[in-house]
C-alpha cells in the first residue's frame, strides 16, 4: 500500500469515527499517523528535484505576496491591473503555466506580487502543478487566495484544505507549547494553563507514534493535539491571508454584502476596477509594513526615500538598513511623529517607531 492510500484510508477513517470521551485518544493517534505520511509525501520531492524544475523566484522587494486560487479567478488580471508587469490572461483555464512575478509600488515600497498557476483539488498530492505552487507560496510574507464571487464558499474550505495538508497555517499564530527532545530522562508534562481539549495521556501517545521517548512539553495555553502534531513536526509555516472575493459585478448587492463582511475578506472587481485601492491598503496592513523618513542635521527630511520596515521595529533595526555599523557609533535619536510623546522627542535605541515617523541619528 502507497502513502497516497494509507493517507487516504485513515482520512476516511477519521471522517466515519464518532468524536466522543471513548474515542478521542484513538482519533489523536490516527491525525499524528495522518501528520506523519503527508510529512512523507512532500519530502521526497524537495530530494529528487531536478534542477531547473519548479519556477522559484528569487526574491526582492520589501515583501512578498503569492497569488493563489483555482483557474481563471482573476489572478493575472489583478496583477496587470496593480503592476507593469504582462501576464497573459484569458477566459479559458490554465492560461497562466509558470509563476509571473510582478511589482507593486505602494506608500513607498516595492512588494512583489506572484502570479501563480491556477491549482486544482488535490494539489497537495502532486496533482496539476500544485507542489511548486505551494512550494513558492511557503515562501512569502502574505497569502492572497483569489476565489471567483459567483461560485459559492466550497472554492474557499478547498483551498484552505489543501494549503493545511502541506503545513501552511493561515492567519493563525504559533501554538505556545515549549518541546524539547533530550538525550534521557523520559517524557516531562507540564502546563501552566488547566488543558480541555488535550491531557498528559493524550501527548504521550502522540510522542510515541513518533517515537520520542525523551522529552520535555510545556503547554503555555489551552492547545489541542493538531497543535502538538505541529510544535513535534516544527516544519509548519504561520503566515497571513487575505481573501480576495472578485467579479462582484455579476452578483446581487446583498451576497456582496454578506462577503465583505466575512473576516480577512475584501471584494473586488478586476474587469470594473472596484475596490482595488481598499484591496491595497489591506495587503499593507496585513503585511505589517511601516515607513520611516530618516532626517539629516540643519536639514528637511528626505520624503522621497523612505526607509521600509516591519511593524514594532526600533530605532536599532532603523540603523541596521541605513548601515551596520552606525550601532556602535549611536548616541540617541531625535523622533518627530506619532511614536512621541513631543516632538521632537530625544529617544534611545529601543524605541519603537511608527508609520510615517521622521528620525534624526546622532552618533558618539
Amino acid at each position: 500500500m502507497g502513502i497516497l492510500e494509507k493517507i487516504q484510508e485513515i482520512e476516511k477513517e477519521i471522517s466515519r469515527t464518532q468524536k466522543n470521551k471513548a474515542t478521542e485518544y484513538h482519533l489523536g493517534l490516527l491525525k499524528a499517523k495522518l501528520a506523519k505520511y503527508r510529512q512523507q509525501l512532500l519530502e521526497p520531492s524537495s530530494k529528487s528535484s531536478v534542477k531547473g524544475e519548479g519556477f522559484d523566484v528569487m526574491k526582492s522587494g520589501d515583501a512578498r505576496i503569492a497569488l493563489i486560487g483555482f483557474p481563471s479567478v482573476g489572478k493575472s488580471t489583478i496583477l496587470n491591473i496593480l503592476t507593469k508587469t504582462h501576464s497573459e490572461s484569458a477566459s479559458y483555464e490554465f492560461t497562466t503555466l509558470t509563476c509571473i512575478p510582478g511589482v507593486i509600488q505602494y506608500n513607498g515600497a516595492n512588494i512583489q506580487l506572484l502570479d501563480l498557476p491556477g491549482i486544482i483539488e488535490g494539489a497537495a498530492q502532486g496533482k496539476g502543478r500544485g507542489r511548486q505552487v505551494i512550494a513558492v507560496a511557503r515562501t512569502a510574507d502574505l497569502v492572497v487566495i483569489m476565489l471567483d464571487a459567483t461560485k459559492g464558499d466550497i472554492q474557499r474550505q478547498l483551498l484552505e484544505n489543501e494549503l493545511e495538508t502541506v503545513g501552511i497555517r493561515l492567519n493563525r499564530r504559533k501554538p505556545n507549547i515549549y518541546f524539547k527532545q533530550k538525550k534521557g530522562g523520559g517524557i516531562s508534562f507540564n502546563s501552566t494553563v488547566p488543558l480541555t481539549k488535550t491531557n498528559e495521556k493524550m501527548v504521550q501517545l502522540i510522542l510515541h507514534e513518533y517515537k520520542i521517548f525523551n522529552c520535555e512539553v510545556l503547554f503555555r495555553d489551552d492547545c489541542t493535539a493538531d497543535e502538538l502534531i505541529d510544535v513535534i513536526l516544527g516544519n509548519r509555516i504561520y503566515m497571513p491571508c487575505v481573501y480576495v472575493y472578485n467579479k462582484i459585478d455579476q452578483i446581487s448587492i446583498e451576497e456582496v454584502d454578506r462577503l465583505a463582511r466575512k473576516p480577512y475578506t475584501v471584494v473586488v472587481s478586476c474587469n470594473m476596477k472596484l475596490n482595488l485601492d481598499y484591496f491595497l491598503e489591506s495587503v499593507w496592513e496585513y503585511l505589517a509594513l511601516v515607513r520611516v523618513y530618516t532626517k539629516k542635521r540643519g536639514e528637511g527630511p528626505d520624503f522621497d526615500g523612505g526607509l521600509i520596515l516591519r511593524k514594532g521595529c526600533t530605532v536599532e533595526h532603523v540603523c541596521h538598513t541605513i548601515h551596520r555599523s552606525l550601532v556602535s557609533a549611536f548616541k540617541y535619536a531625535l523622533v518627530w511623529g506619532t511614536s512621541v510623546k513631543y516632538s521632537p522627542q530625544r529617544v534611545g535605541i529601543q524605541h519603537q517607531m511608527h508609520h510615517d515617523d521622521v528620525i534624526q541619528i546622532v552618533k558618539k
